[in-house]
């Protein structure tokens, strides 16, 4: 797990008890995972509840640690790697059990979150087409070209209604474009068996 140096510092700012209280600590972890999973909150630090502990170095600690646990979420760290990164941030063992207690019991959850962010593109569920000839344009007496009219039905991930994409193409351009779709299935078999 790879963290910038903002994030290593926070996280040696919030295993010093000269600046984090080991008072505050436990109750900091459980503010961020909380944050974390309340949408209405907004990830906002509720600096009141911390008493009298530098404004700064609290921002600083929750940034950290509200940094350290995504990534701990997102490559479903277990305790040993836990414990290994926070050491080497020079946490404590106390300090070490009480984040990975808390972190750990709500990983699941934090998980379940990180899915449900990503963005998925469209899913093409449905083609219609046509063929119109254009006999002649603006620019042009004599065209004589047919064209196709492609209507594209695509489905975002977890909604129920459709949405059209539309585009006009000559036949060679519609015979690259059936060229390209097939090359990306064949890429996307080959890949499907390794």
């Amino acid at each position: 797990m790879e963290l910038s140096t903002e994030v290593t510092d926070g996280l040696q700012l919030s295993g010093d008890s000269a600046h984090i209280p080991d008072s505050v600590f436990g109750a900091l972890v459980e503010s961020v995972c909380d944050d974390l999973l309340n949408r209405e909150n907004g990830g906002e630090l509720q600096i009141d509840k911390f008493g009298s502990v530098d404004k700064a170095s609290l921002k600083e600690a929750y940034a950290a640690l509200m940094t350290f646990s995504l990534e701990c979420a997102k490559n479903n760290a277990d305790s040993s790697n836990i414990s290994s990164v926070l050491e080497d941030c020079k946490f404590t063992t106390e300090r070490i059990k009480t984040f990975t207690n808390i972190f750990l019991e709500k990983k699941s959850h934090i998980q379940a979150l990180l899915g449900s962010v990503s963005h998925n593109p469209p899913h093409i569920v449905d083609v219609d087409w046509r063929l119109d000839y254009y006999i002649k344009n603006n620019h042009v007496d004599k065209v004589n070209q047919p064209t196709y009219l492609i209507t594209l039905k695509t489905e975002e991930c977890g909604q129920q209604d459709t949405k059209d994409v539309q585009f006009a193409c000559t036949m060679e351009q519609l015979q690259d474009l059936v060229g390209k779709l097939k090359d990306a299935t064949k890429s996307l078999e080959k890949a499907s068996q390794m």
